[in-house]
């Protein structure tokens, strides 16, 4: 069976092998990085949220679109390629995290690929502690997959400046591609924008060509009109992705939060030229949850935001749970969540 990929909004069909080839082809198109801006307090006083509204529209997302069979199937391996796979953990070892890279390279079972007719599936990337990079560097070499490294006092923020800076520079030297840095809360809360501002710009720098994704721990910042002025404020600082939350907090990745995200990405694409990238995370962990961000994507930004150098999913047991689905599809029958381990 030759798995095709459509528009969620009917624009015609494509095949699985096109799609494959457009993802092979992602890592030798330049995508100019978000240079960032000047900051400009005018246009963060502007910004407004209504969280009425936008609690509306969020709450009328999962009905609105529906793909089922092969269809779906398609979308789920689109979902796979955008994982950011990640382990964490307290009692992450360097086992863990190489069965972890064997994982991102072989996302799902061969027999289910071929049935697709799906070849050379892998993951986005693989998200470590500073402490496991060269192990995953290691353990992905050649394959193509980036590792990100979670950085600047991960996940609280509260680490003395120098160090936070000192922490993204050894990540980078040590292999990781993508710097996940968490921004310091009490900025947003106290509208101390240029604080913000200063301490992304310095980030961003340390970076050097390692791309940024900011974490702002939306669950810790009160309001959404509080995540629009910080998505946007990371923004003019140069990020290169806004990502929700680090996964340690209350609550992390809802989809009024994302609404209000996608739309400072697109406001600032508008203002600058610039594509900024968006990532989810915490909280996803079904195959059913990953369509519905997958669609308001397209629906909000646009088709060019369905490629794993503009989104991600940041988690660990989505993976799962679409791996079951694809095995259903193709089998007509569910396997045990078990069978579907990551590390």
């Amino acid at each position: 069976m030759q798995t095709e990929i459509t528009s969620m909004a009917g624009t015609g069909a494509r095949t699985a092998a096109e799609t494959r080839a457009d993802t092979a082809q992602l890592p030798q198109v330049h995508l100019p990085r978000n240079a960032g801006m000047e900051l400009d307090l005018d246009w963060v006083a502007r910004v407004q949220a209504n969280t009425s509204a936008i609690e509306r529209r969020a709450q009328t997302l999962p009905g609105r679109r529906s793909v089922k069979k092969d269809w779906q199937a398609a979308w789920l391996c689109k979902a796979i390629s955008l994982i950011d796979l990640t382990t964490l953990s307290g009692d992450d070892t360097a086992g863990r995290v190489q069965r972890l890279c064997a994982k991102a390279q072989q996302p799902v079972s061969p027999m289910i690929l071929d049935k697709l007719g799906m070849t050379g599936l892998t993951v986005g990337a693989v998200c470590v502690y500073h402490d496991m990079v060269t192990v995953a560097v290691e353990a992905l070499k050649g394959s193509g997959i980036p590792v990100a490294a979670v950085s600047t006092g991960f996940p609280a923020g509260l680490s003395p400046f120098h160090l936070r800076l000192a922490e993204i520079g050894e990540s980078v030297a040590a292999g990781a591609a993508e710097i996940d840095i968490v921004i310091s809360r009490r900025h947003v809360l106290t509208g101390n924008w240029q604080a913000l501002y200063d301490e992304l710009r310095a980030f961003r720098a340390a970076c050097g060509d390692a791309h940024v994704k900011a974490i702002l721990a939306t669950g810790e910042l009160g309001t959404l009109r509080n995540v629009a002025r910080a998505s946007l404020i990371c923004m003019m600082a140069g990020a290169d992705f806004i990502k929700t939350s680090t996964g340690k907090e209350g609550v992390n990745a809802t989809l009024p939060v994302t609404l209000t995200m996608i739309r400072a990405i697109r406001d600032y694409q508008t203002r600058t030229g610039y594509l900024v990238g968006y990532k989810p995370a915490g909280g996803i962990s079904k195959a059913k949850d990953a369509l519905v961000y997958l669609s308001m994507i397209k629906d909000e930004l646009g088709e060019r935001w369905l490629h794993p150098d503009l989104f991600r999913f940041g988690a660990s047991s989505l993976l799962g749970d679409i791996e079951r689905q694809l095995e259903h599809h193709v089998t007509g029958a569910y396997s045990a969540s078990w069978r579907h381990a990551l590390a």
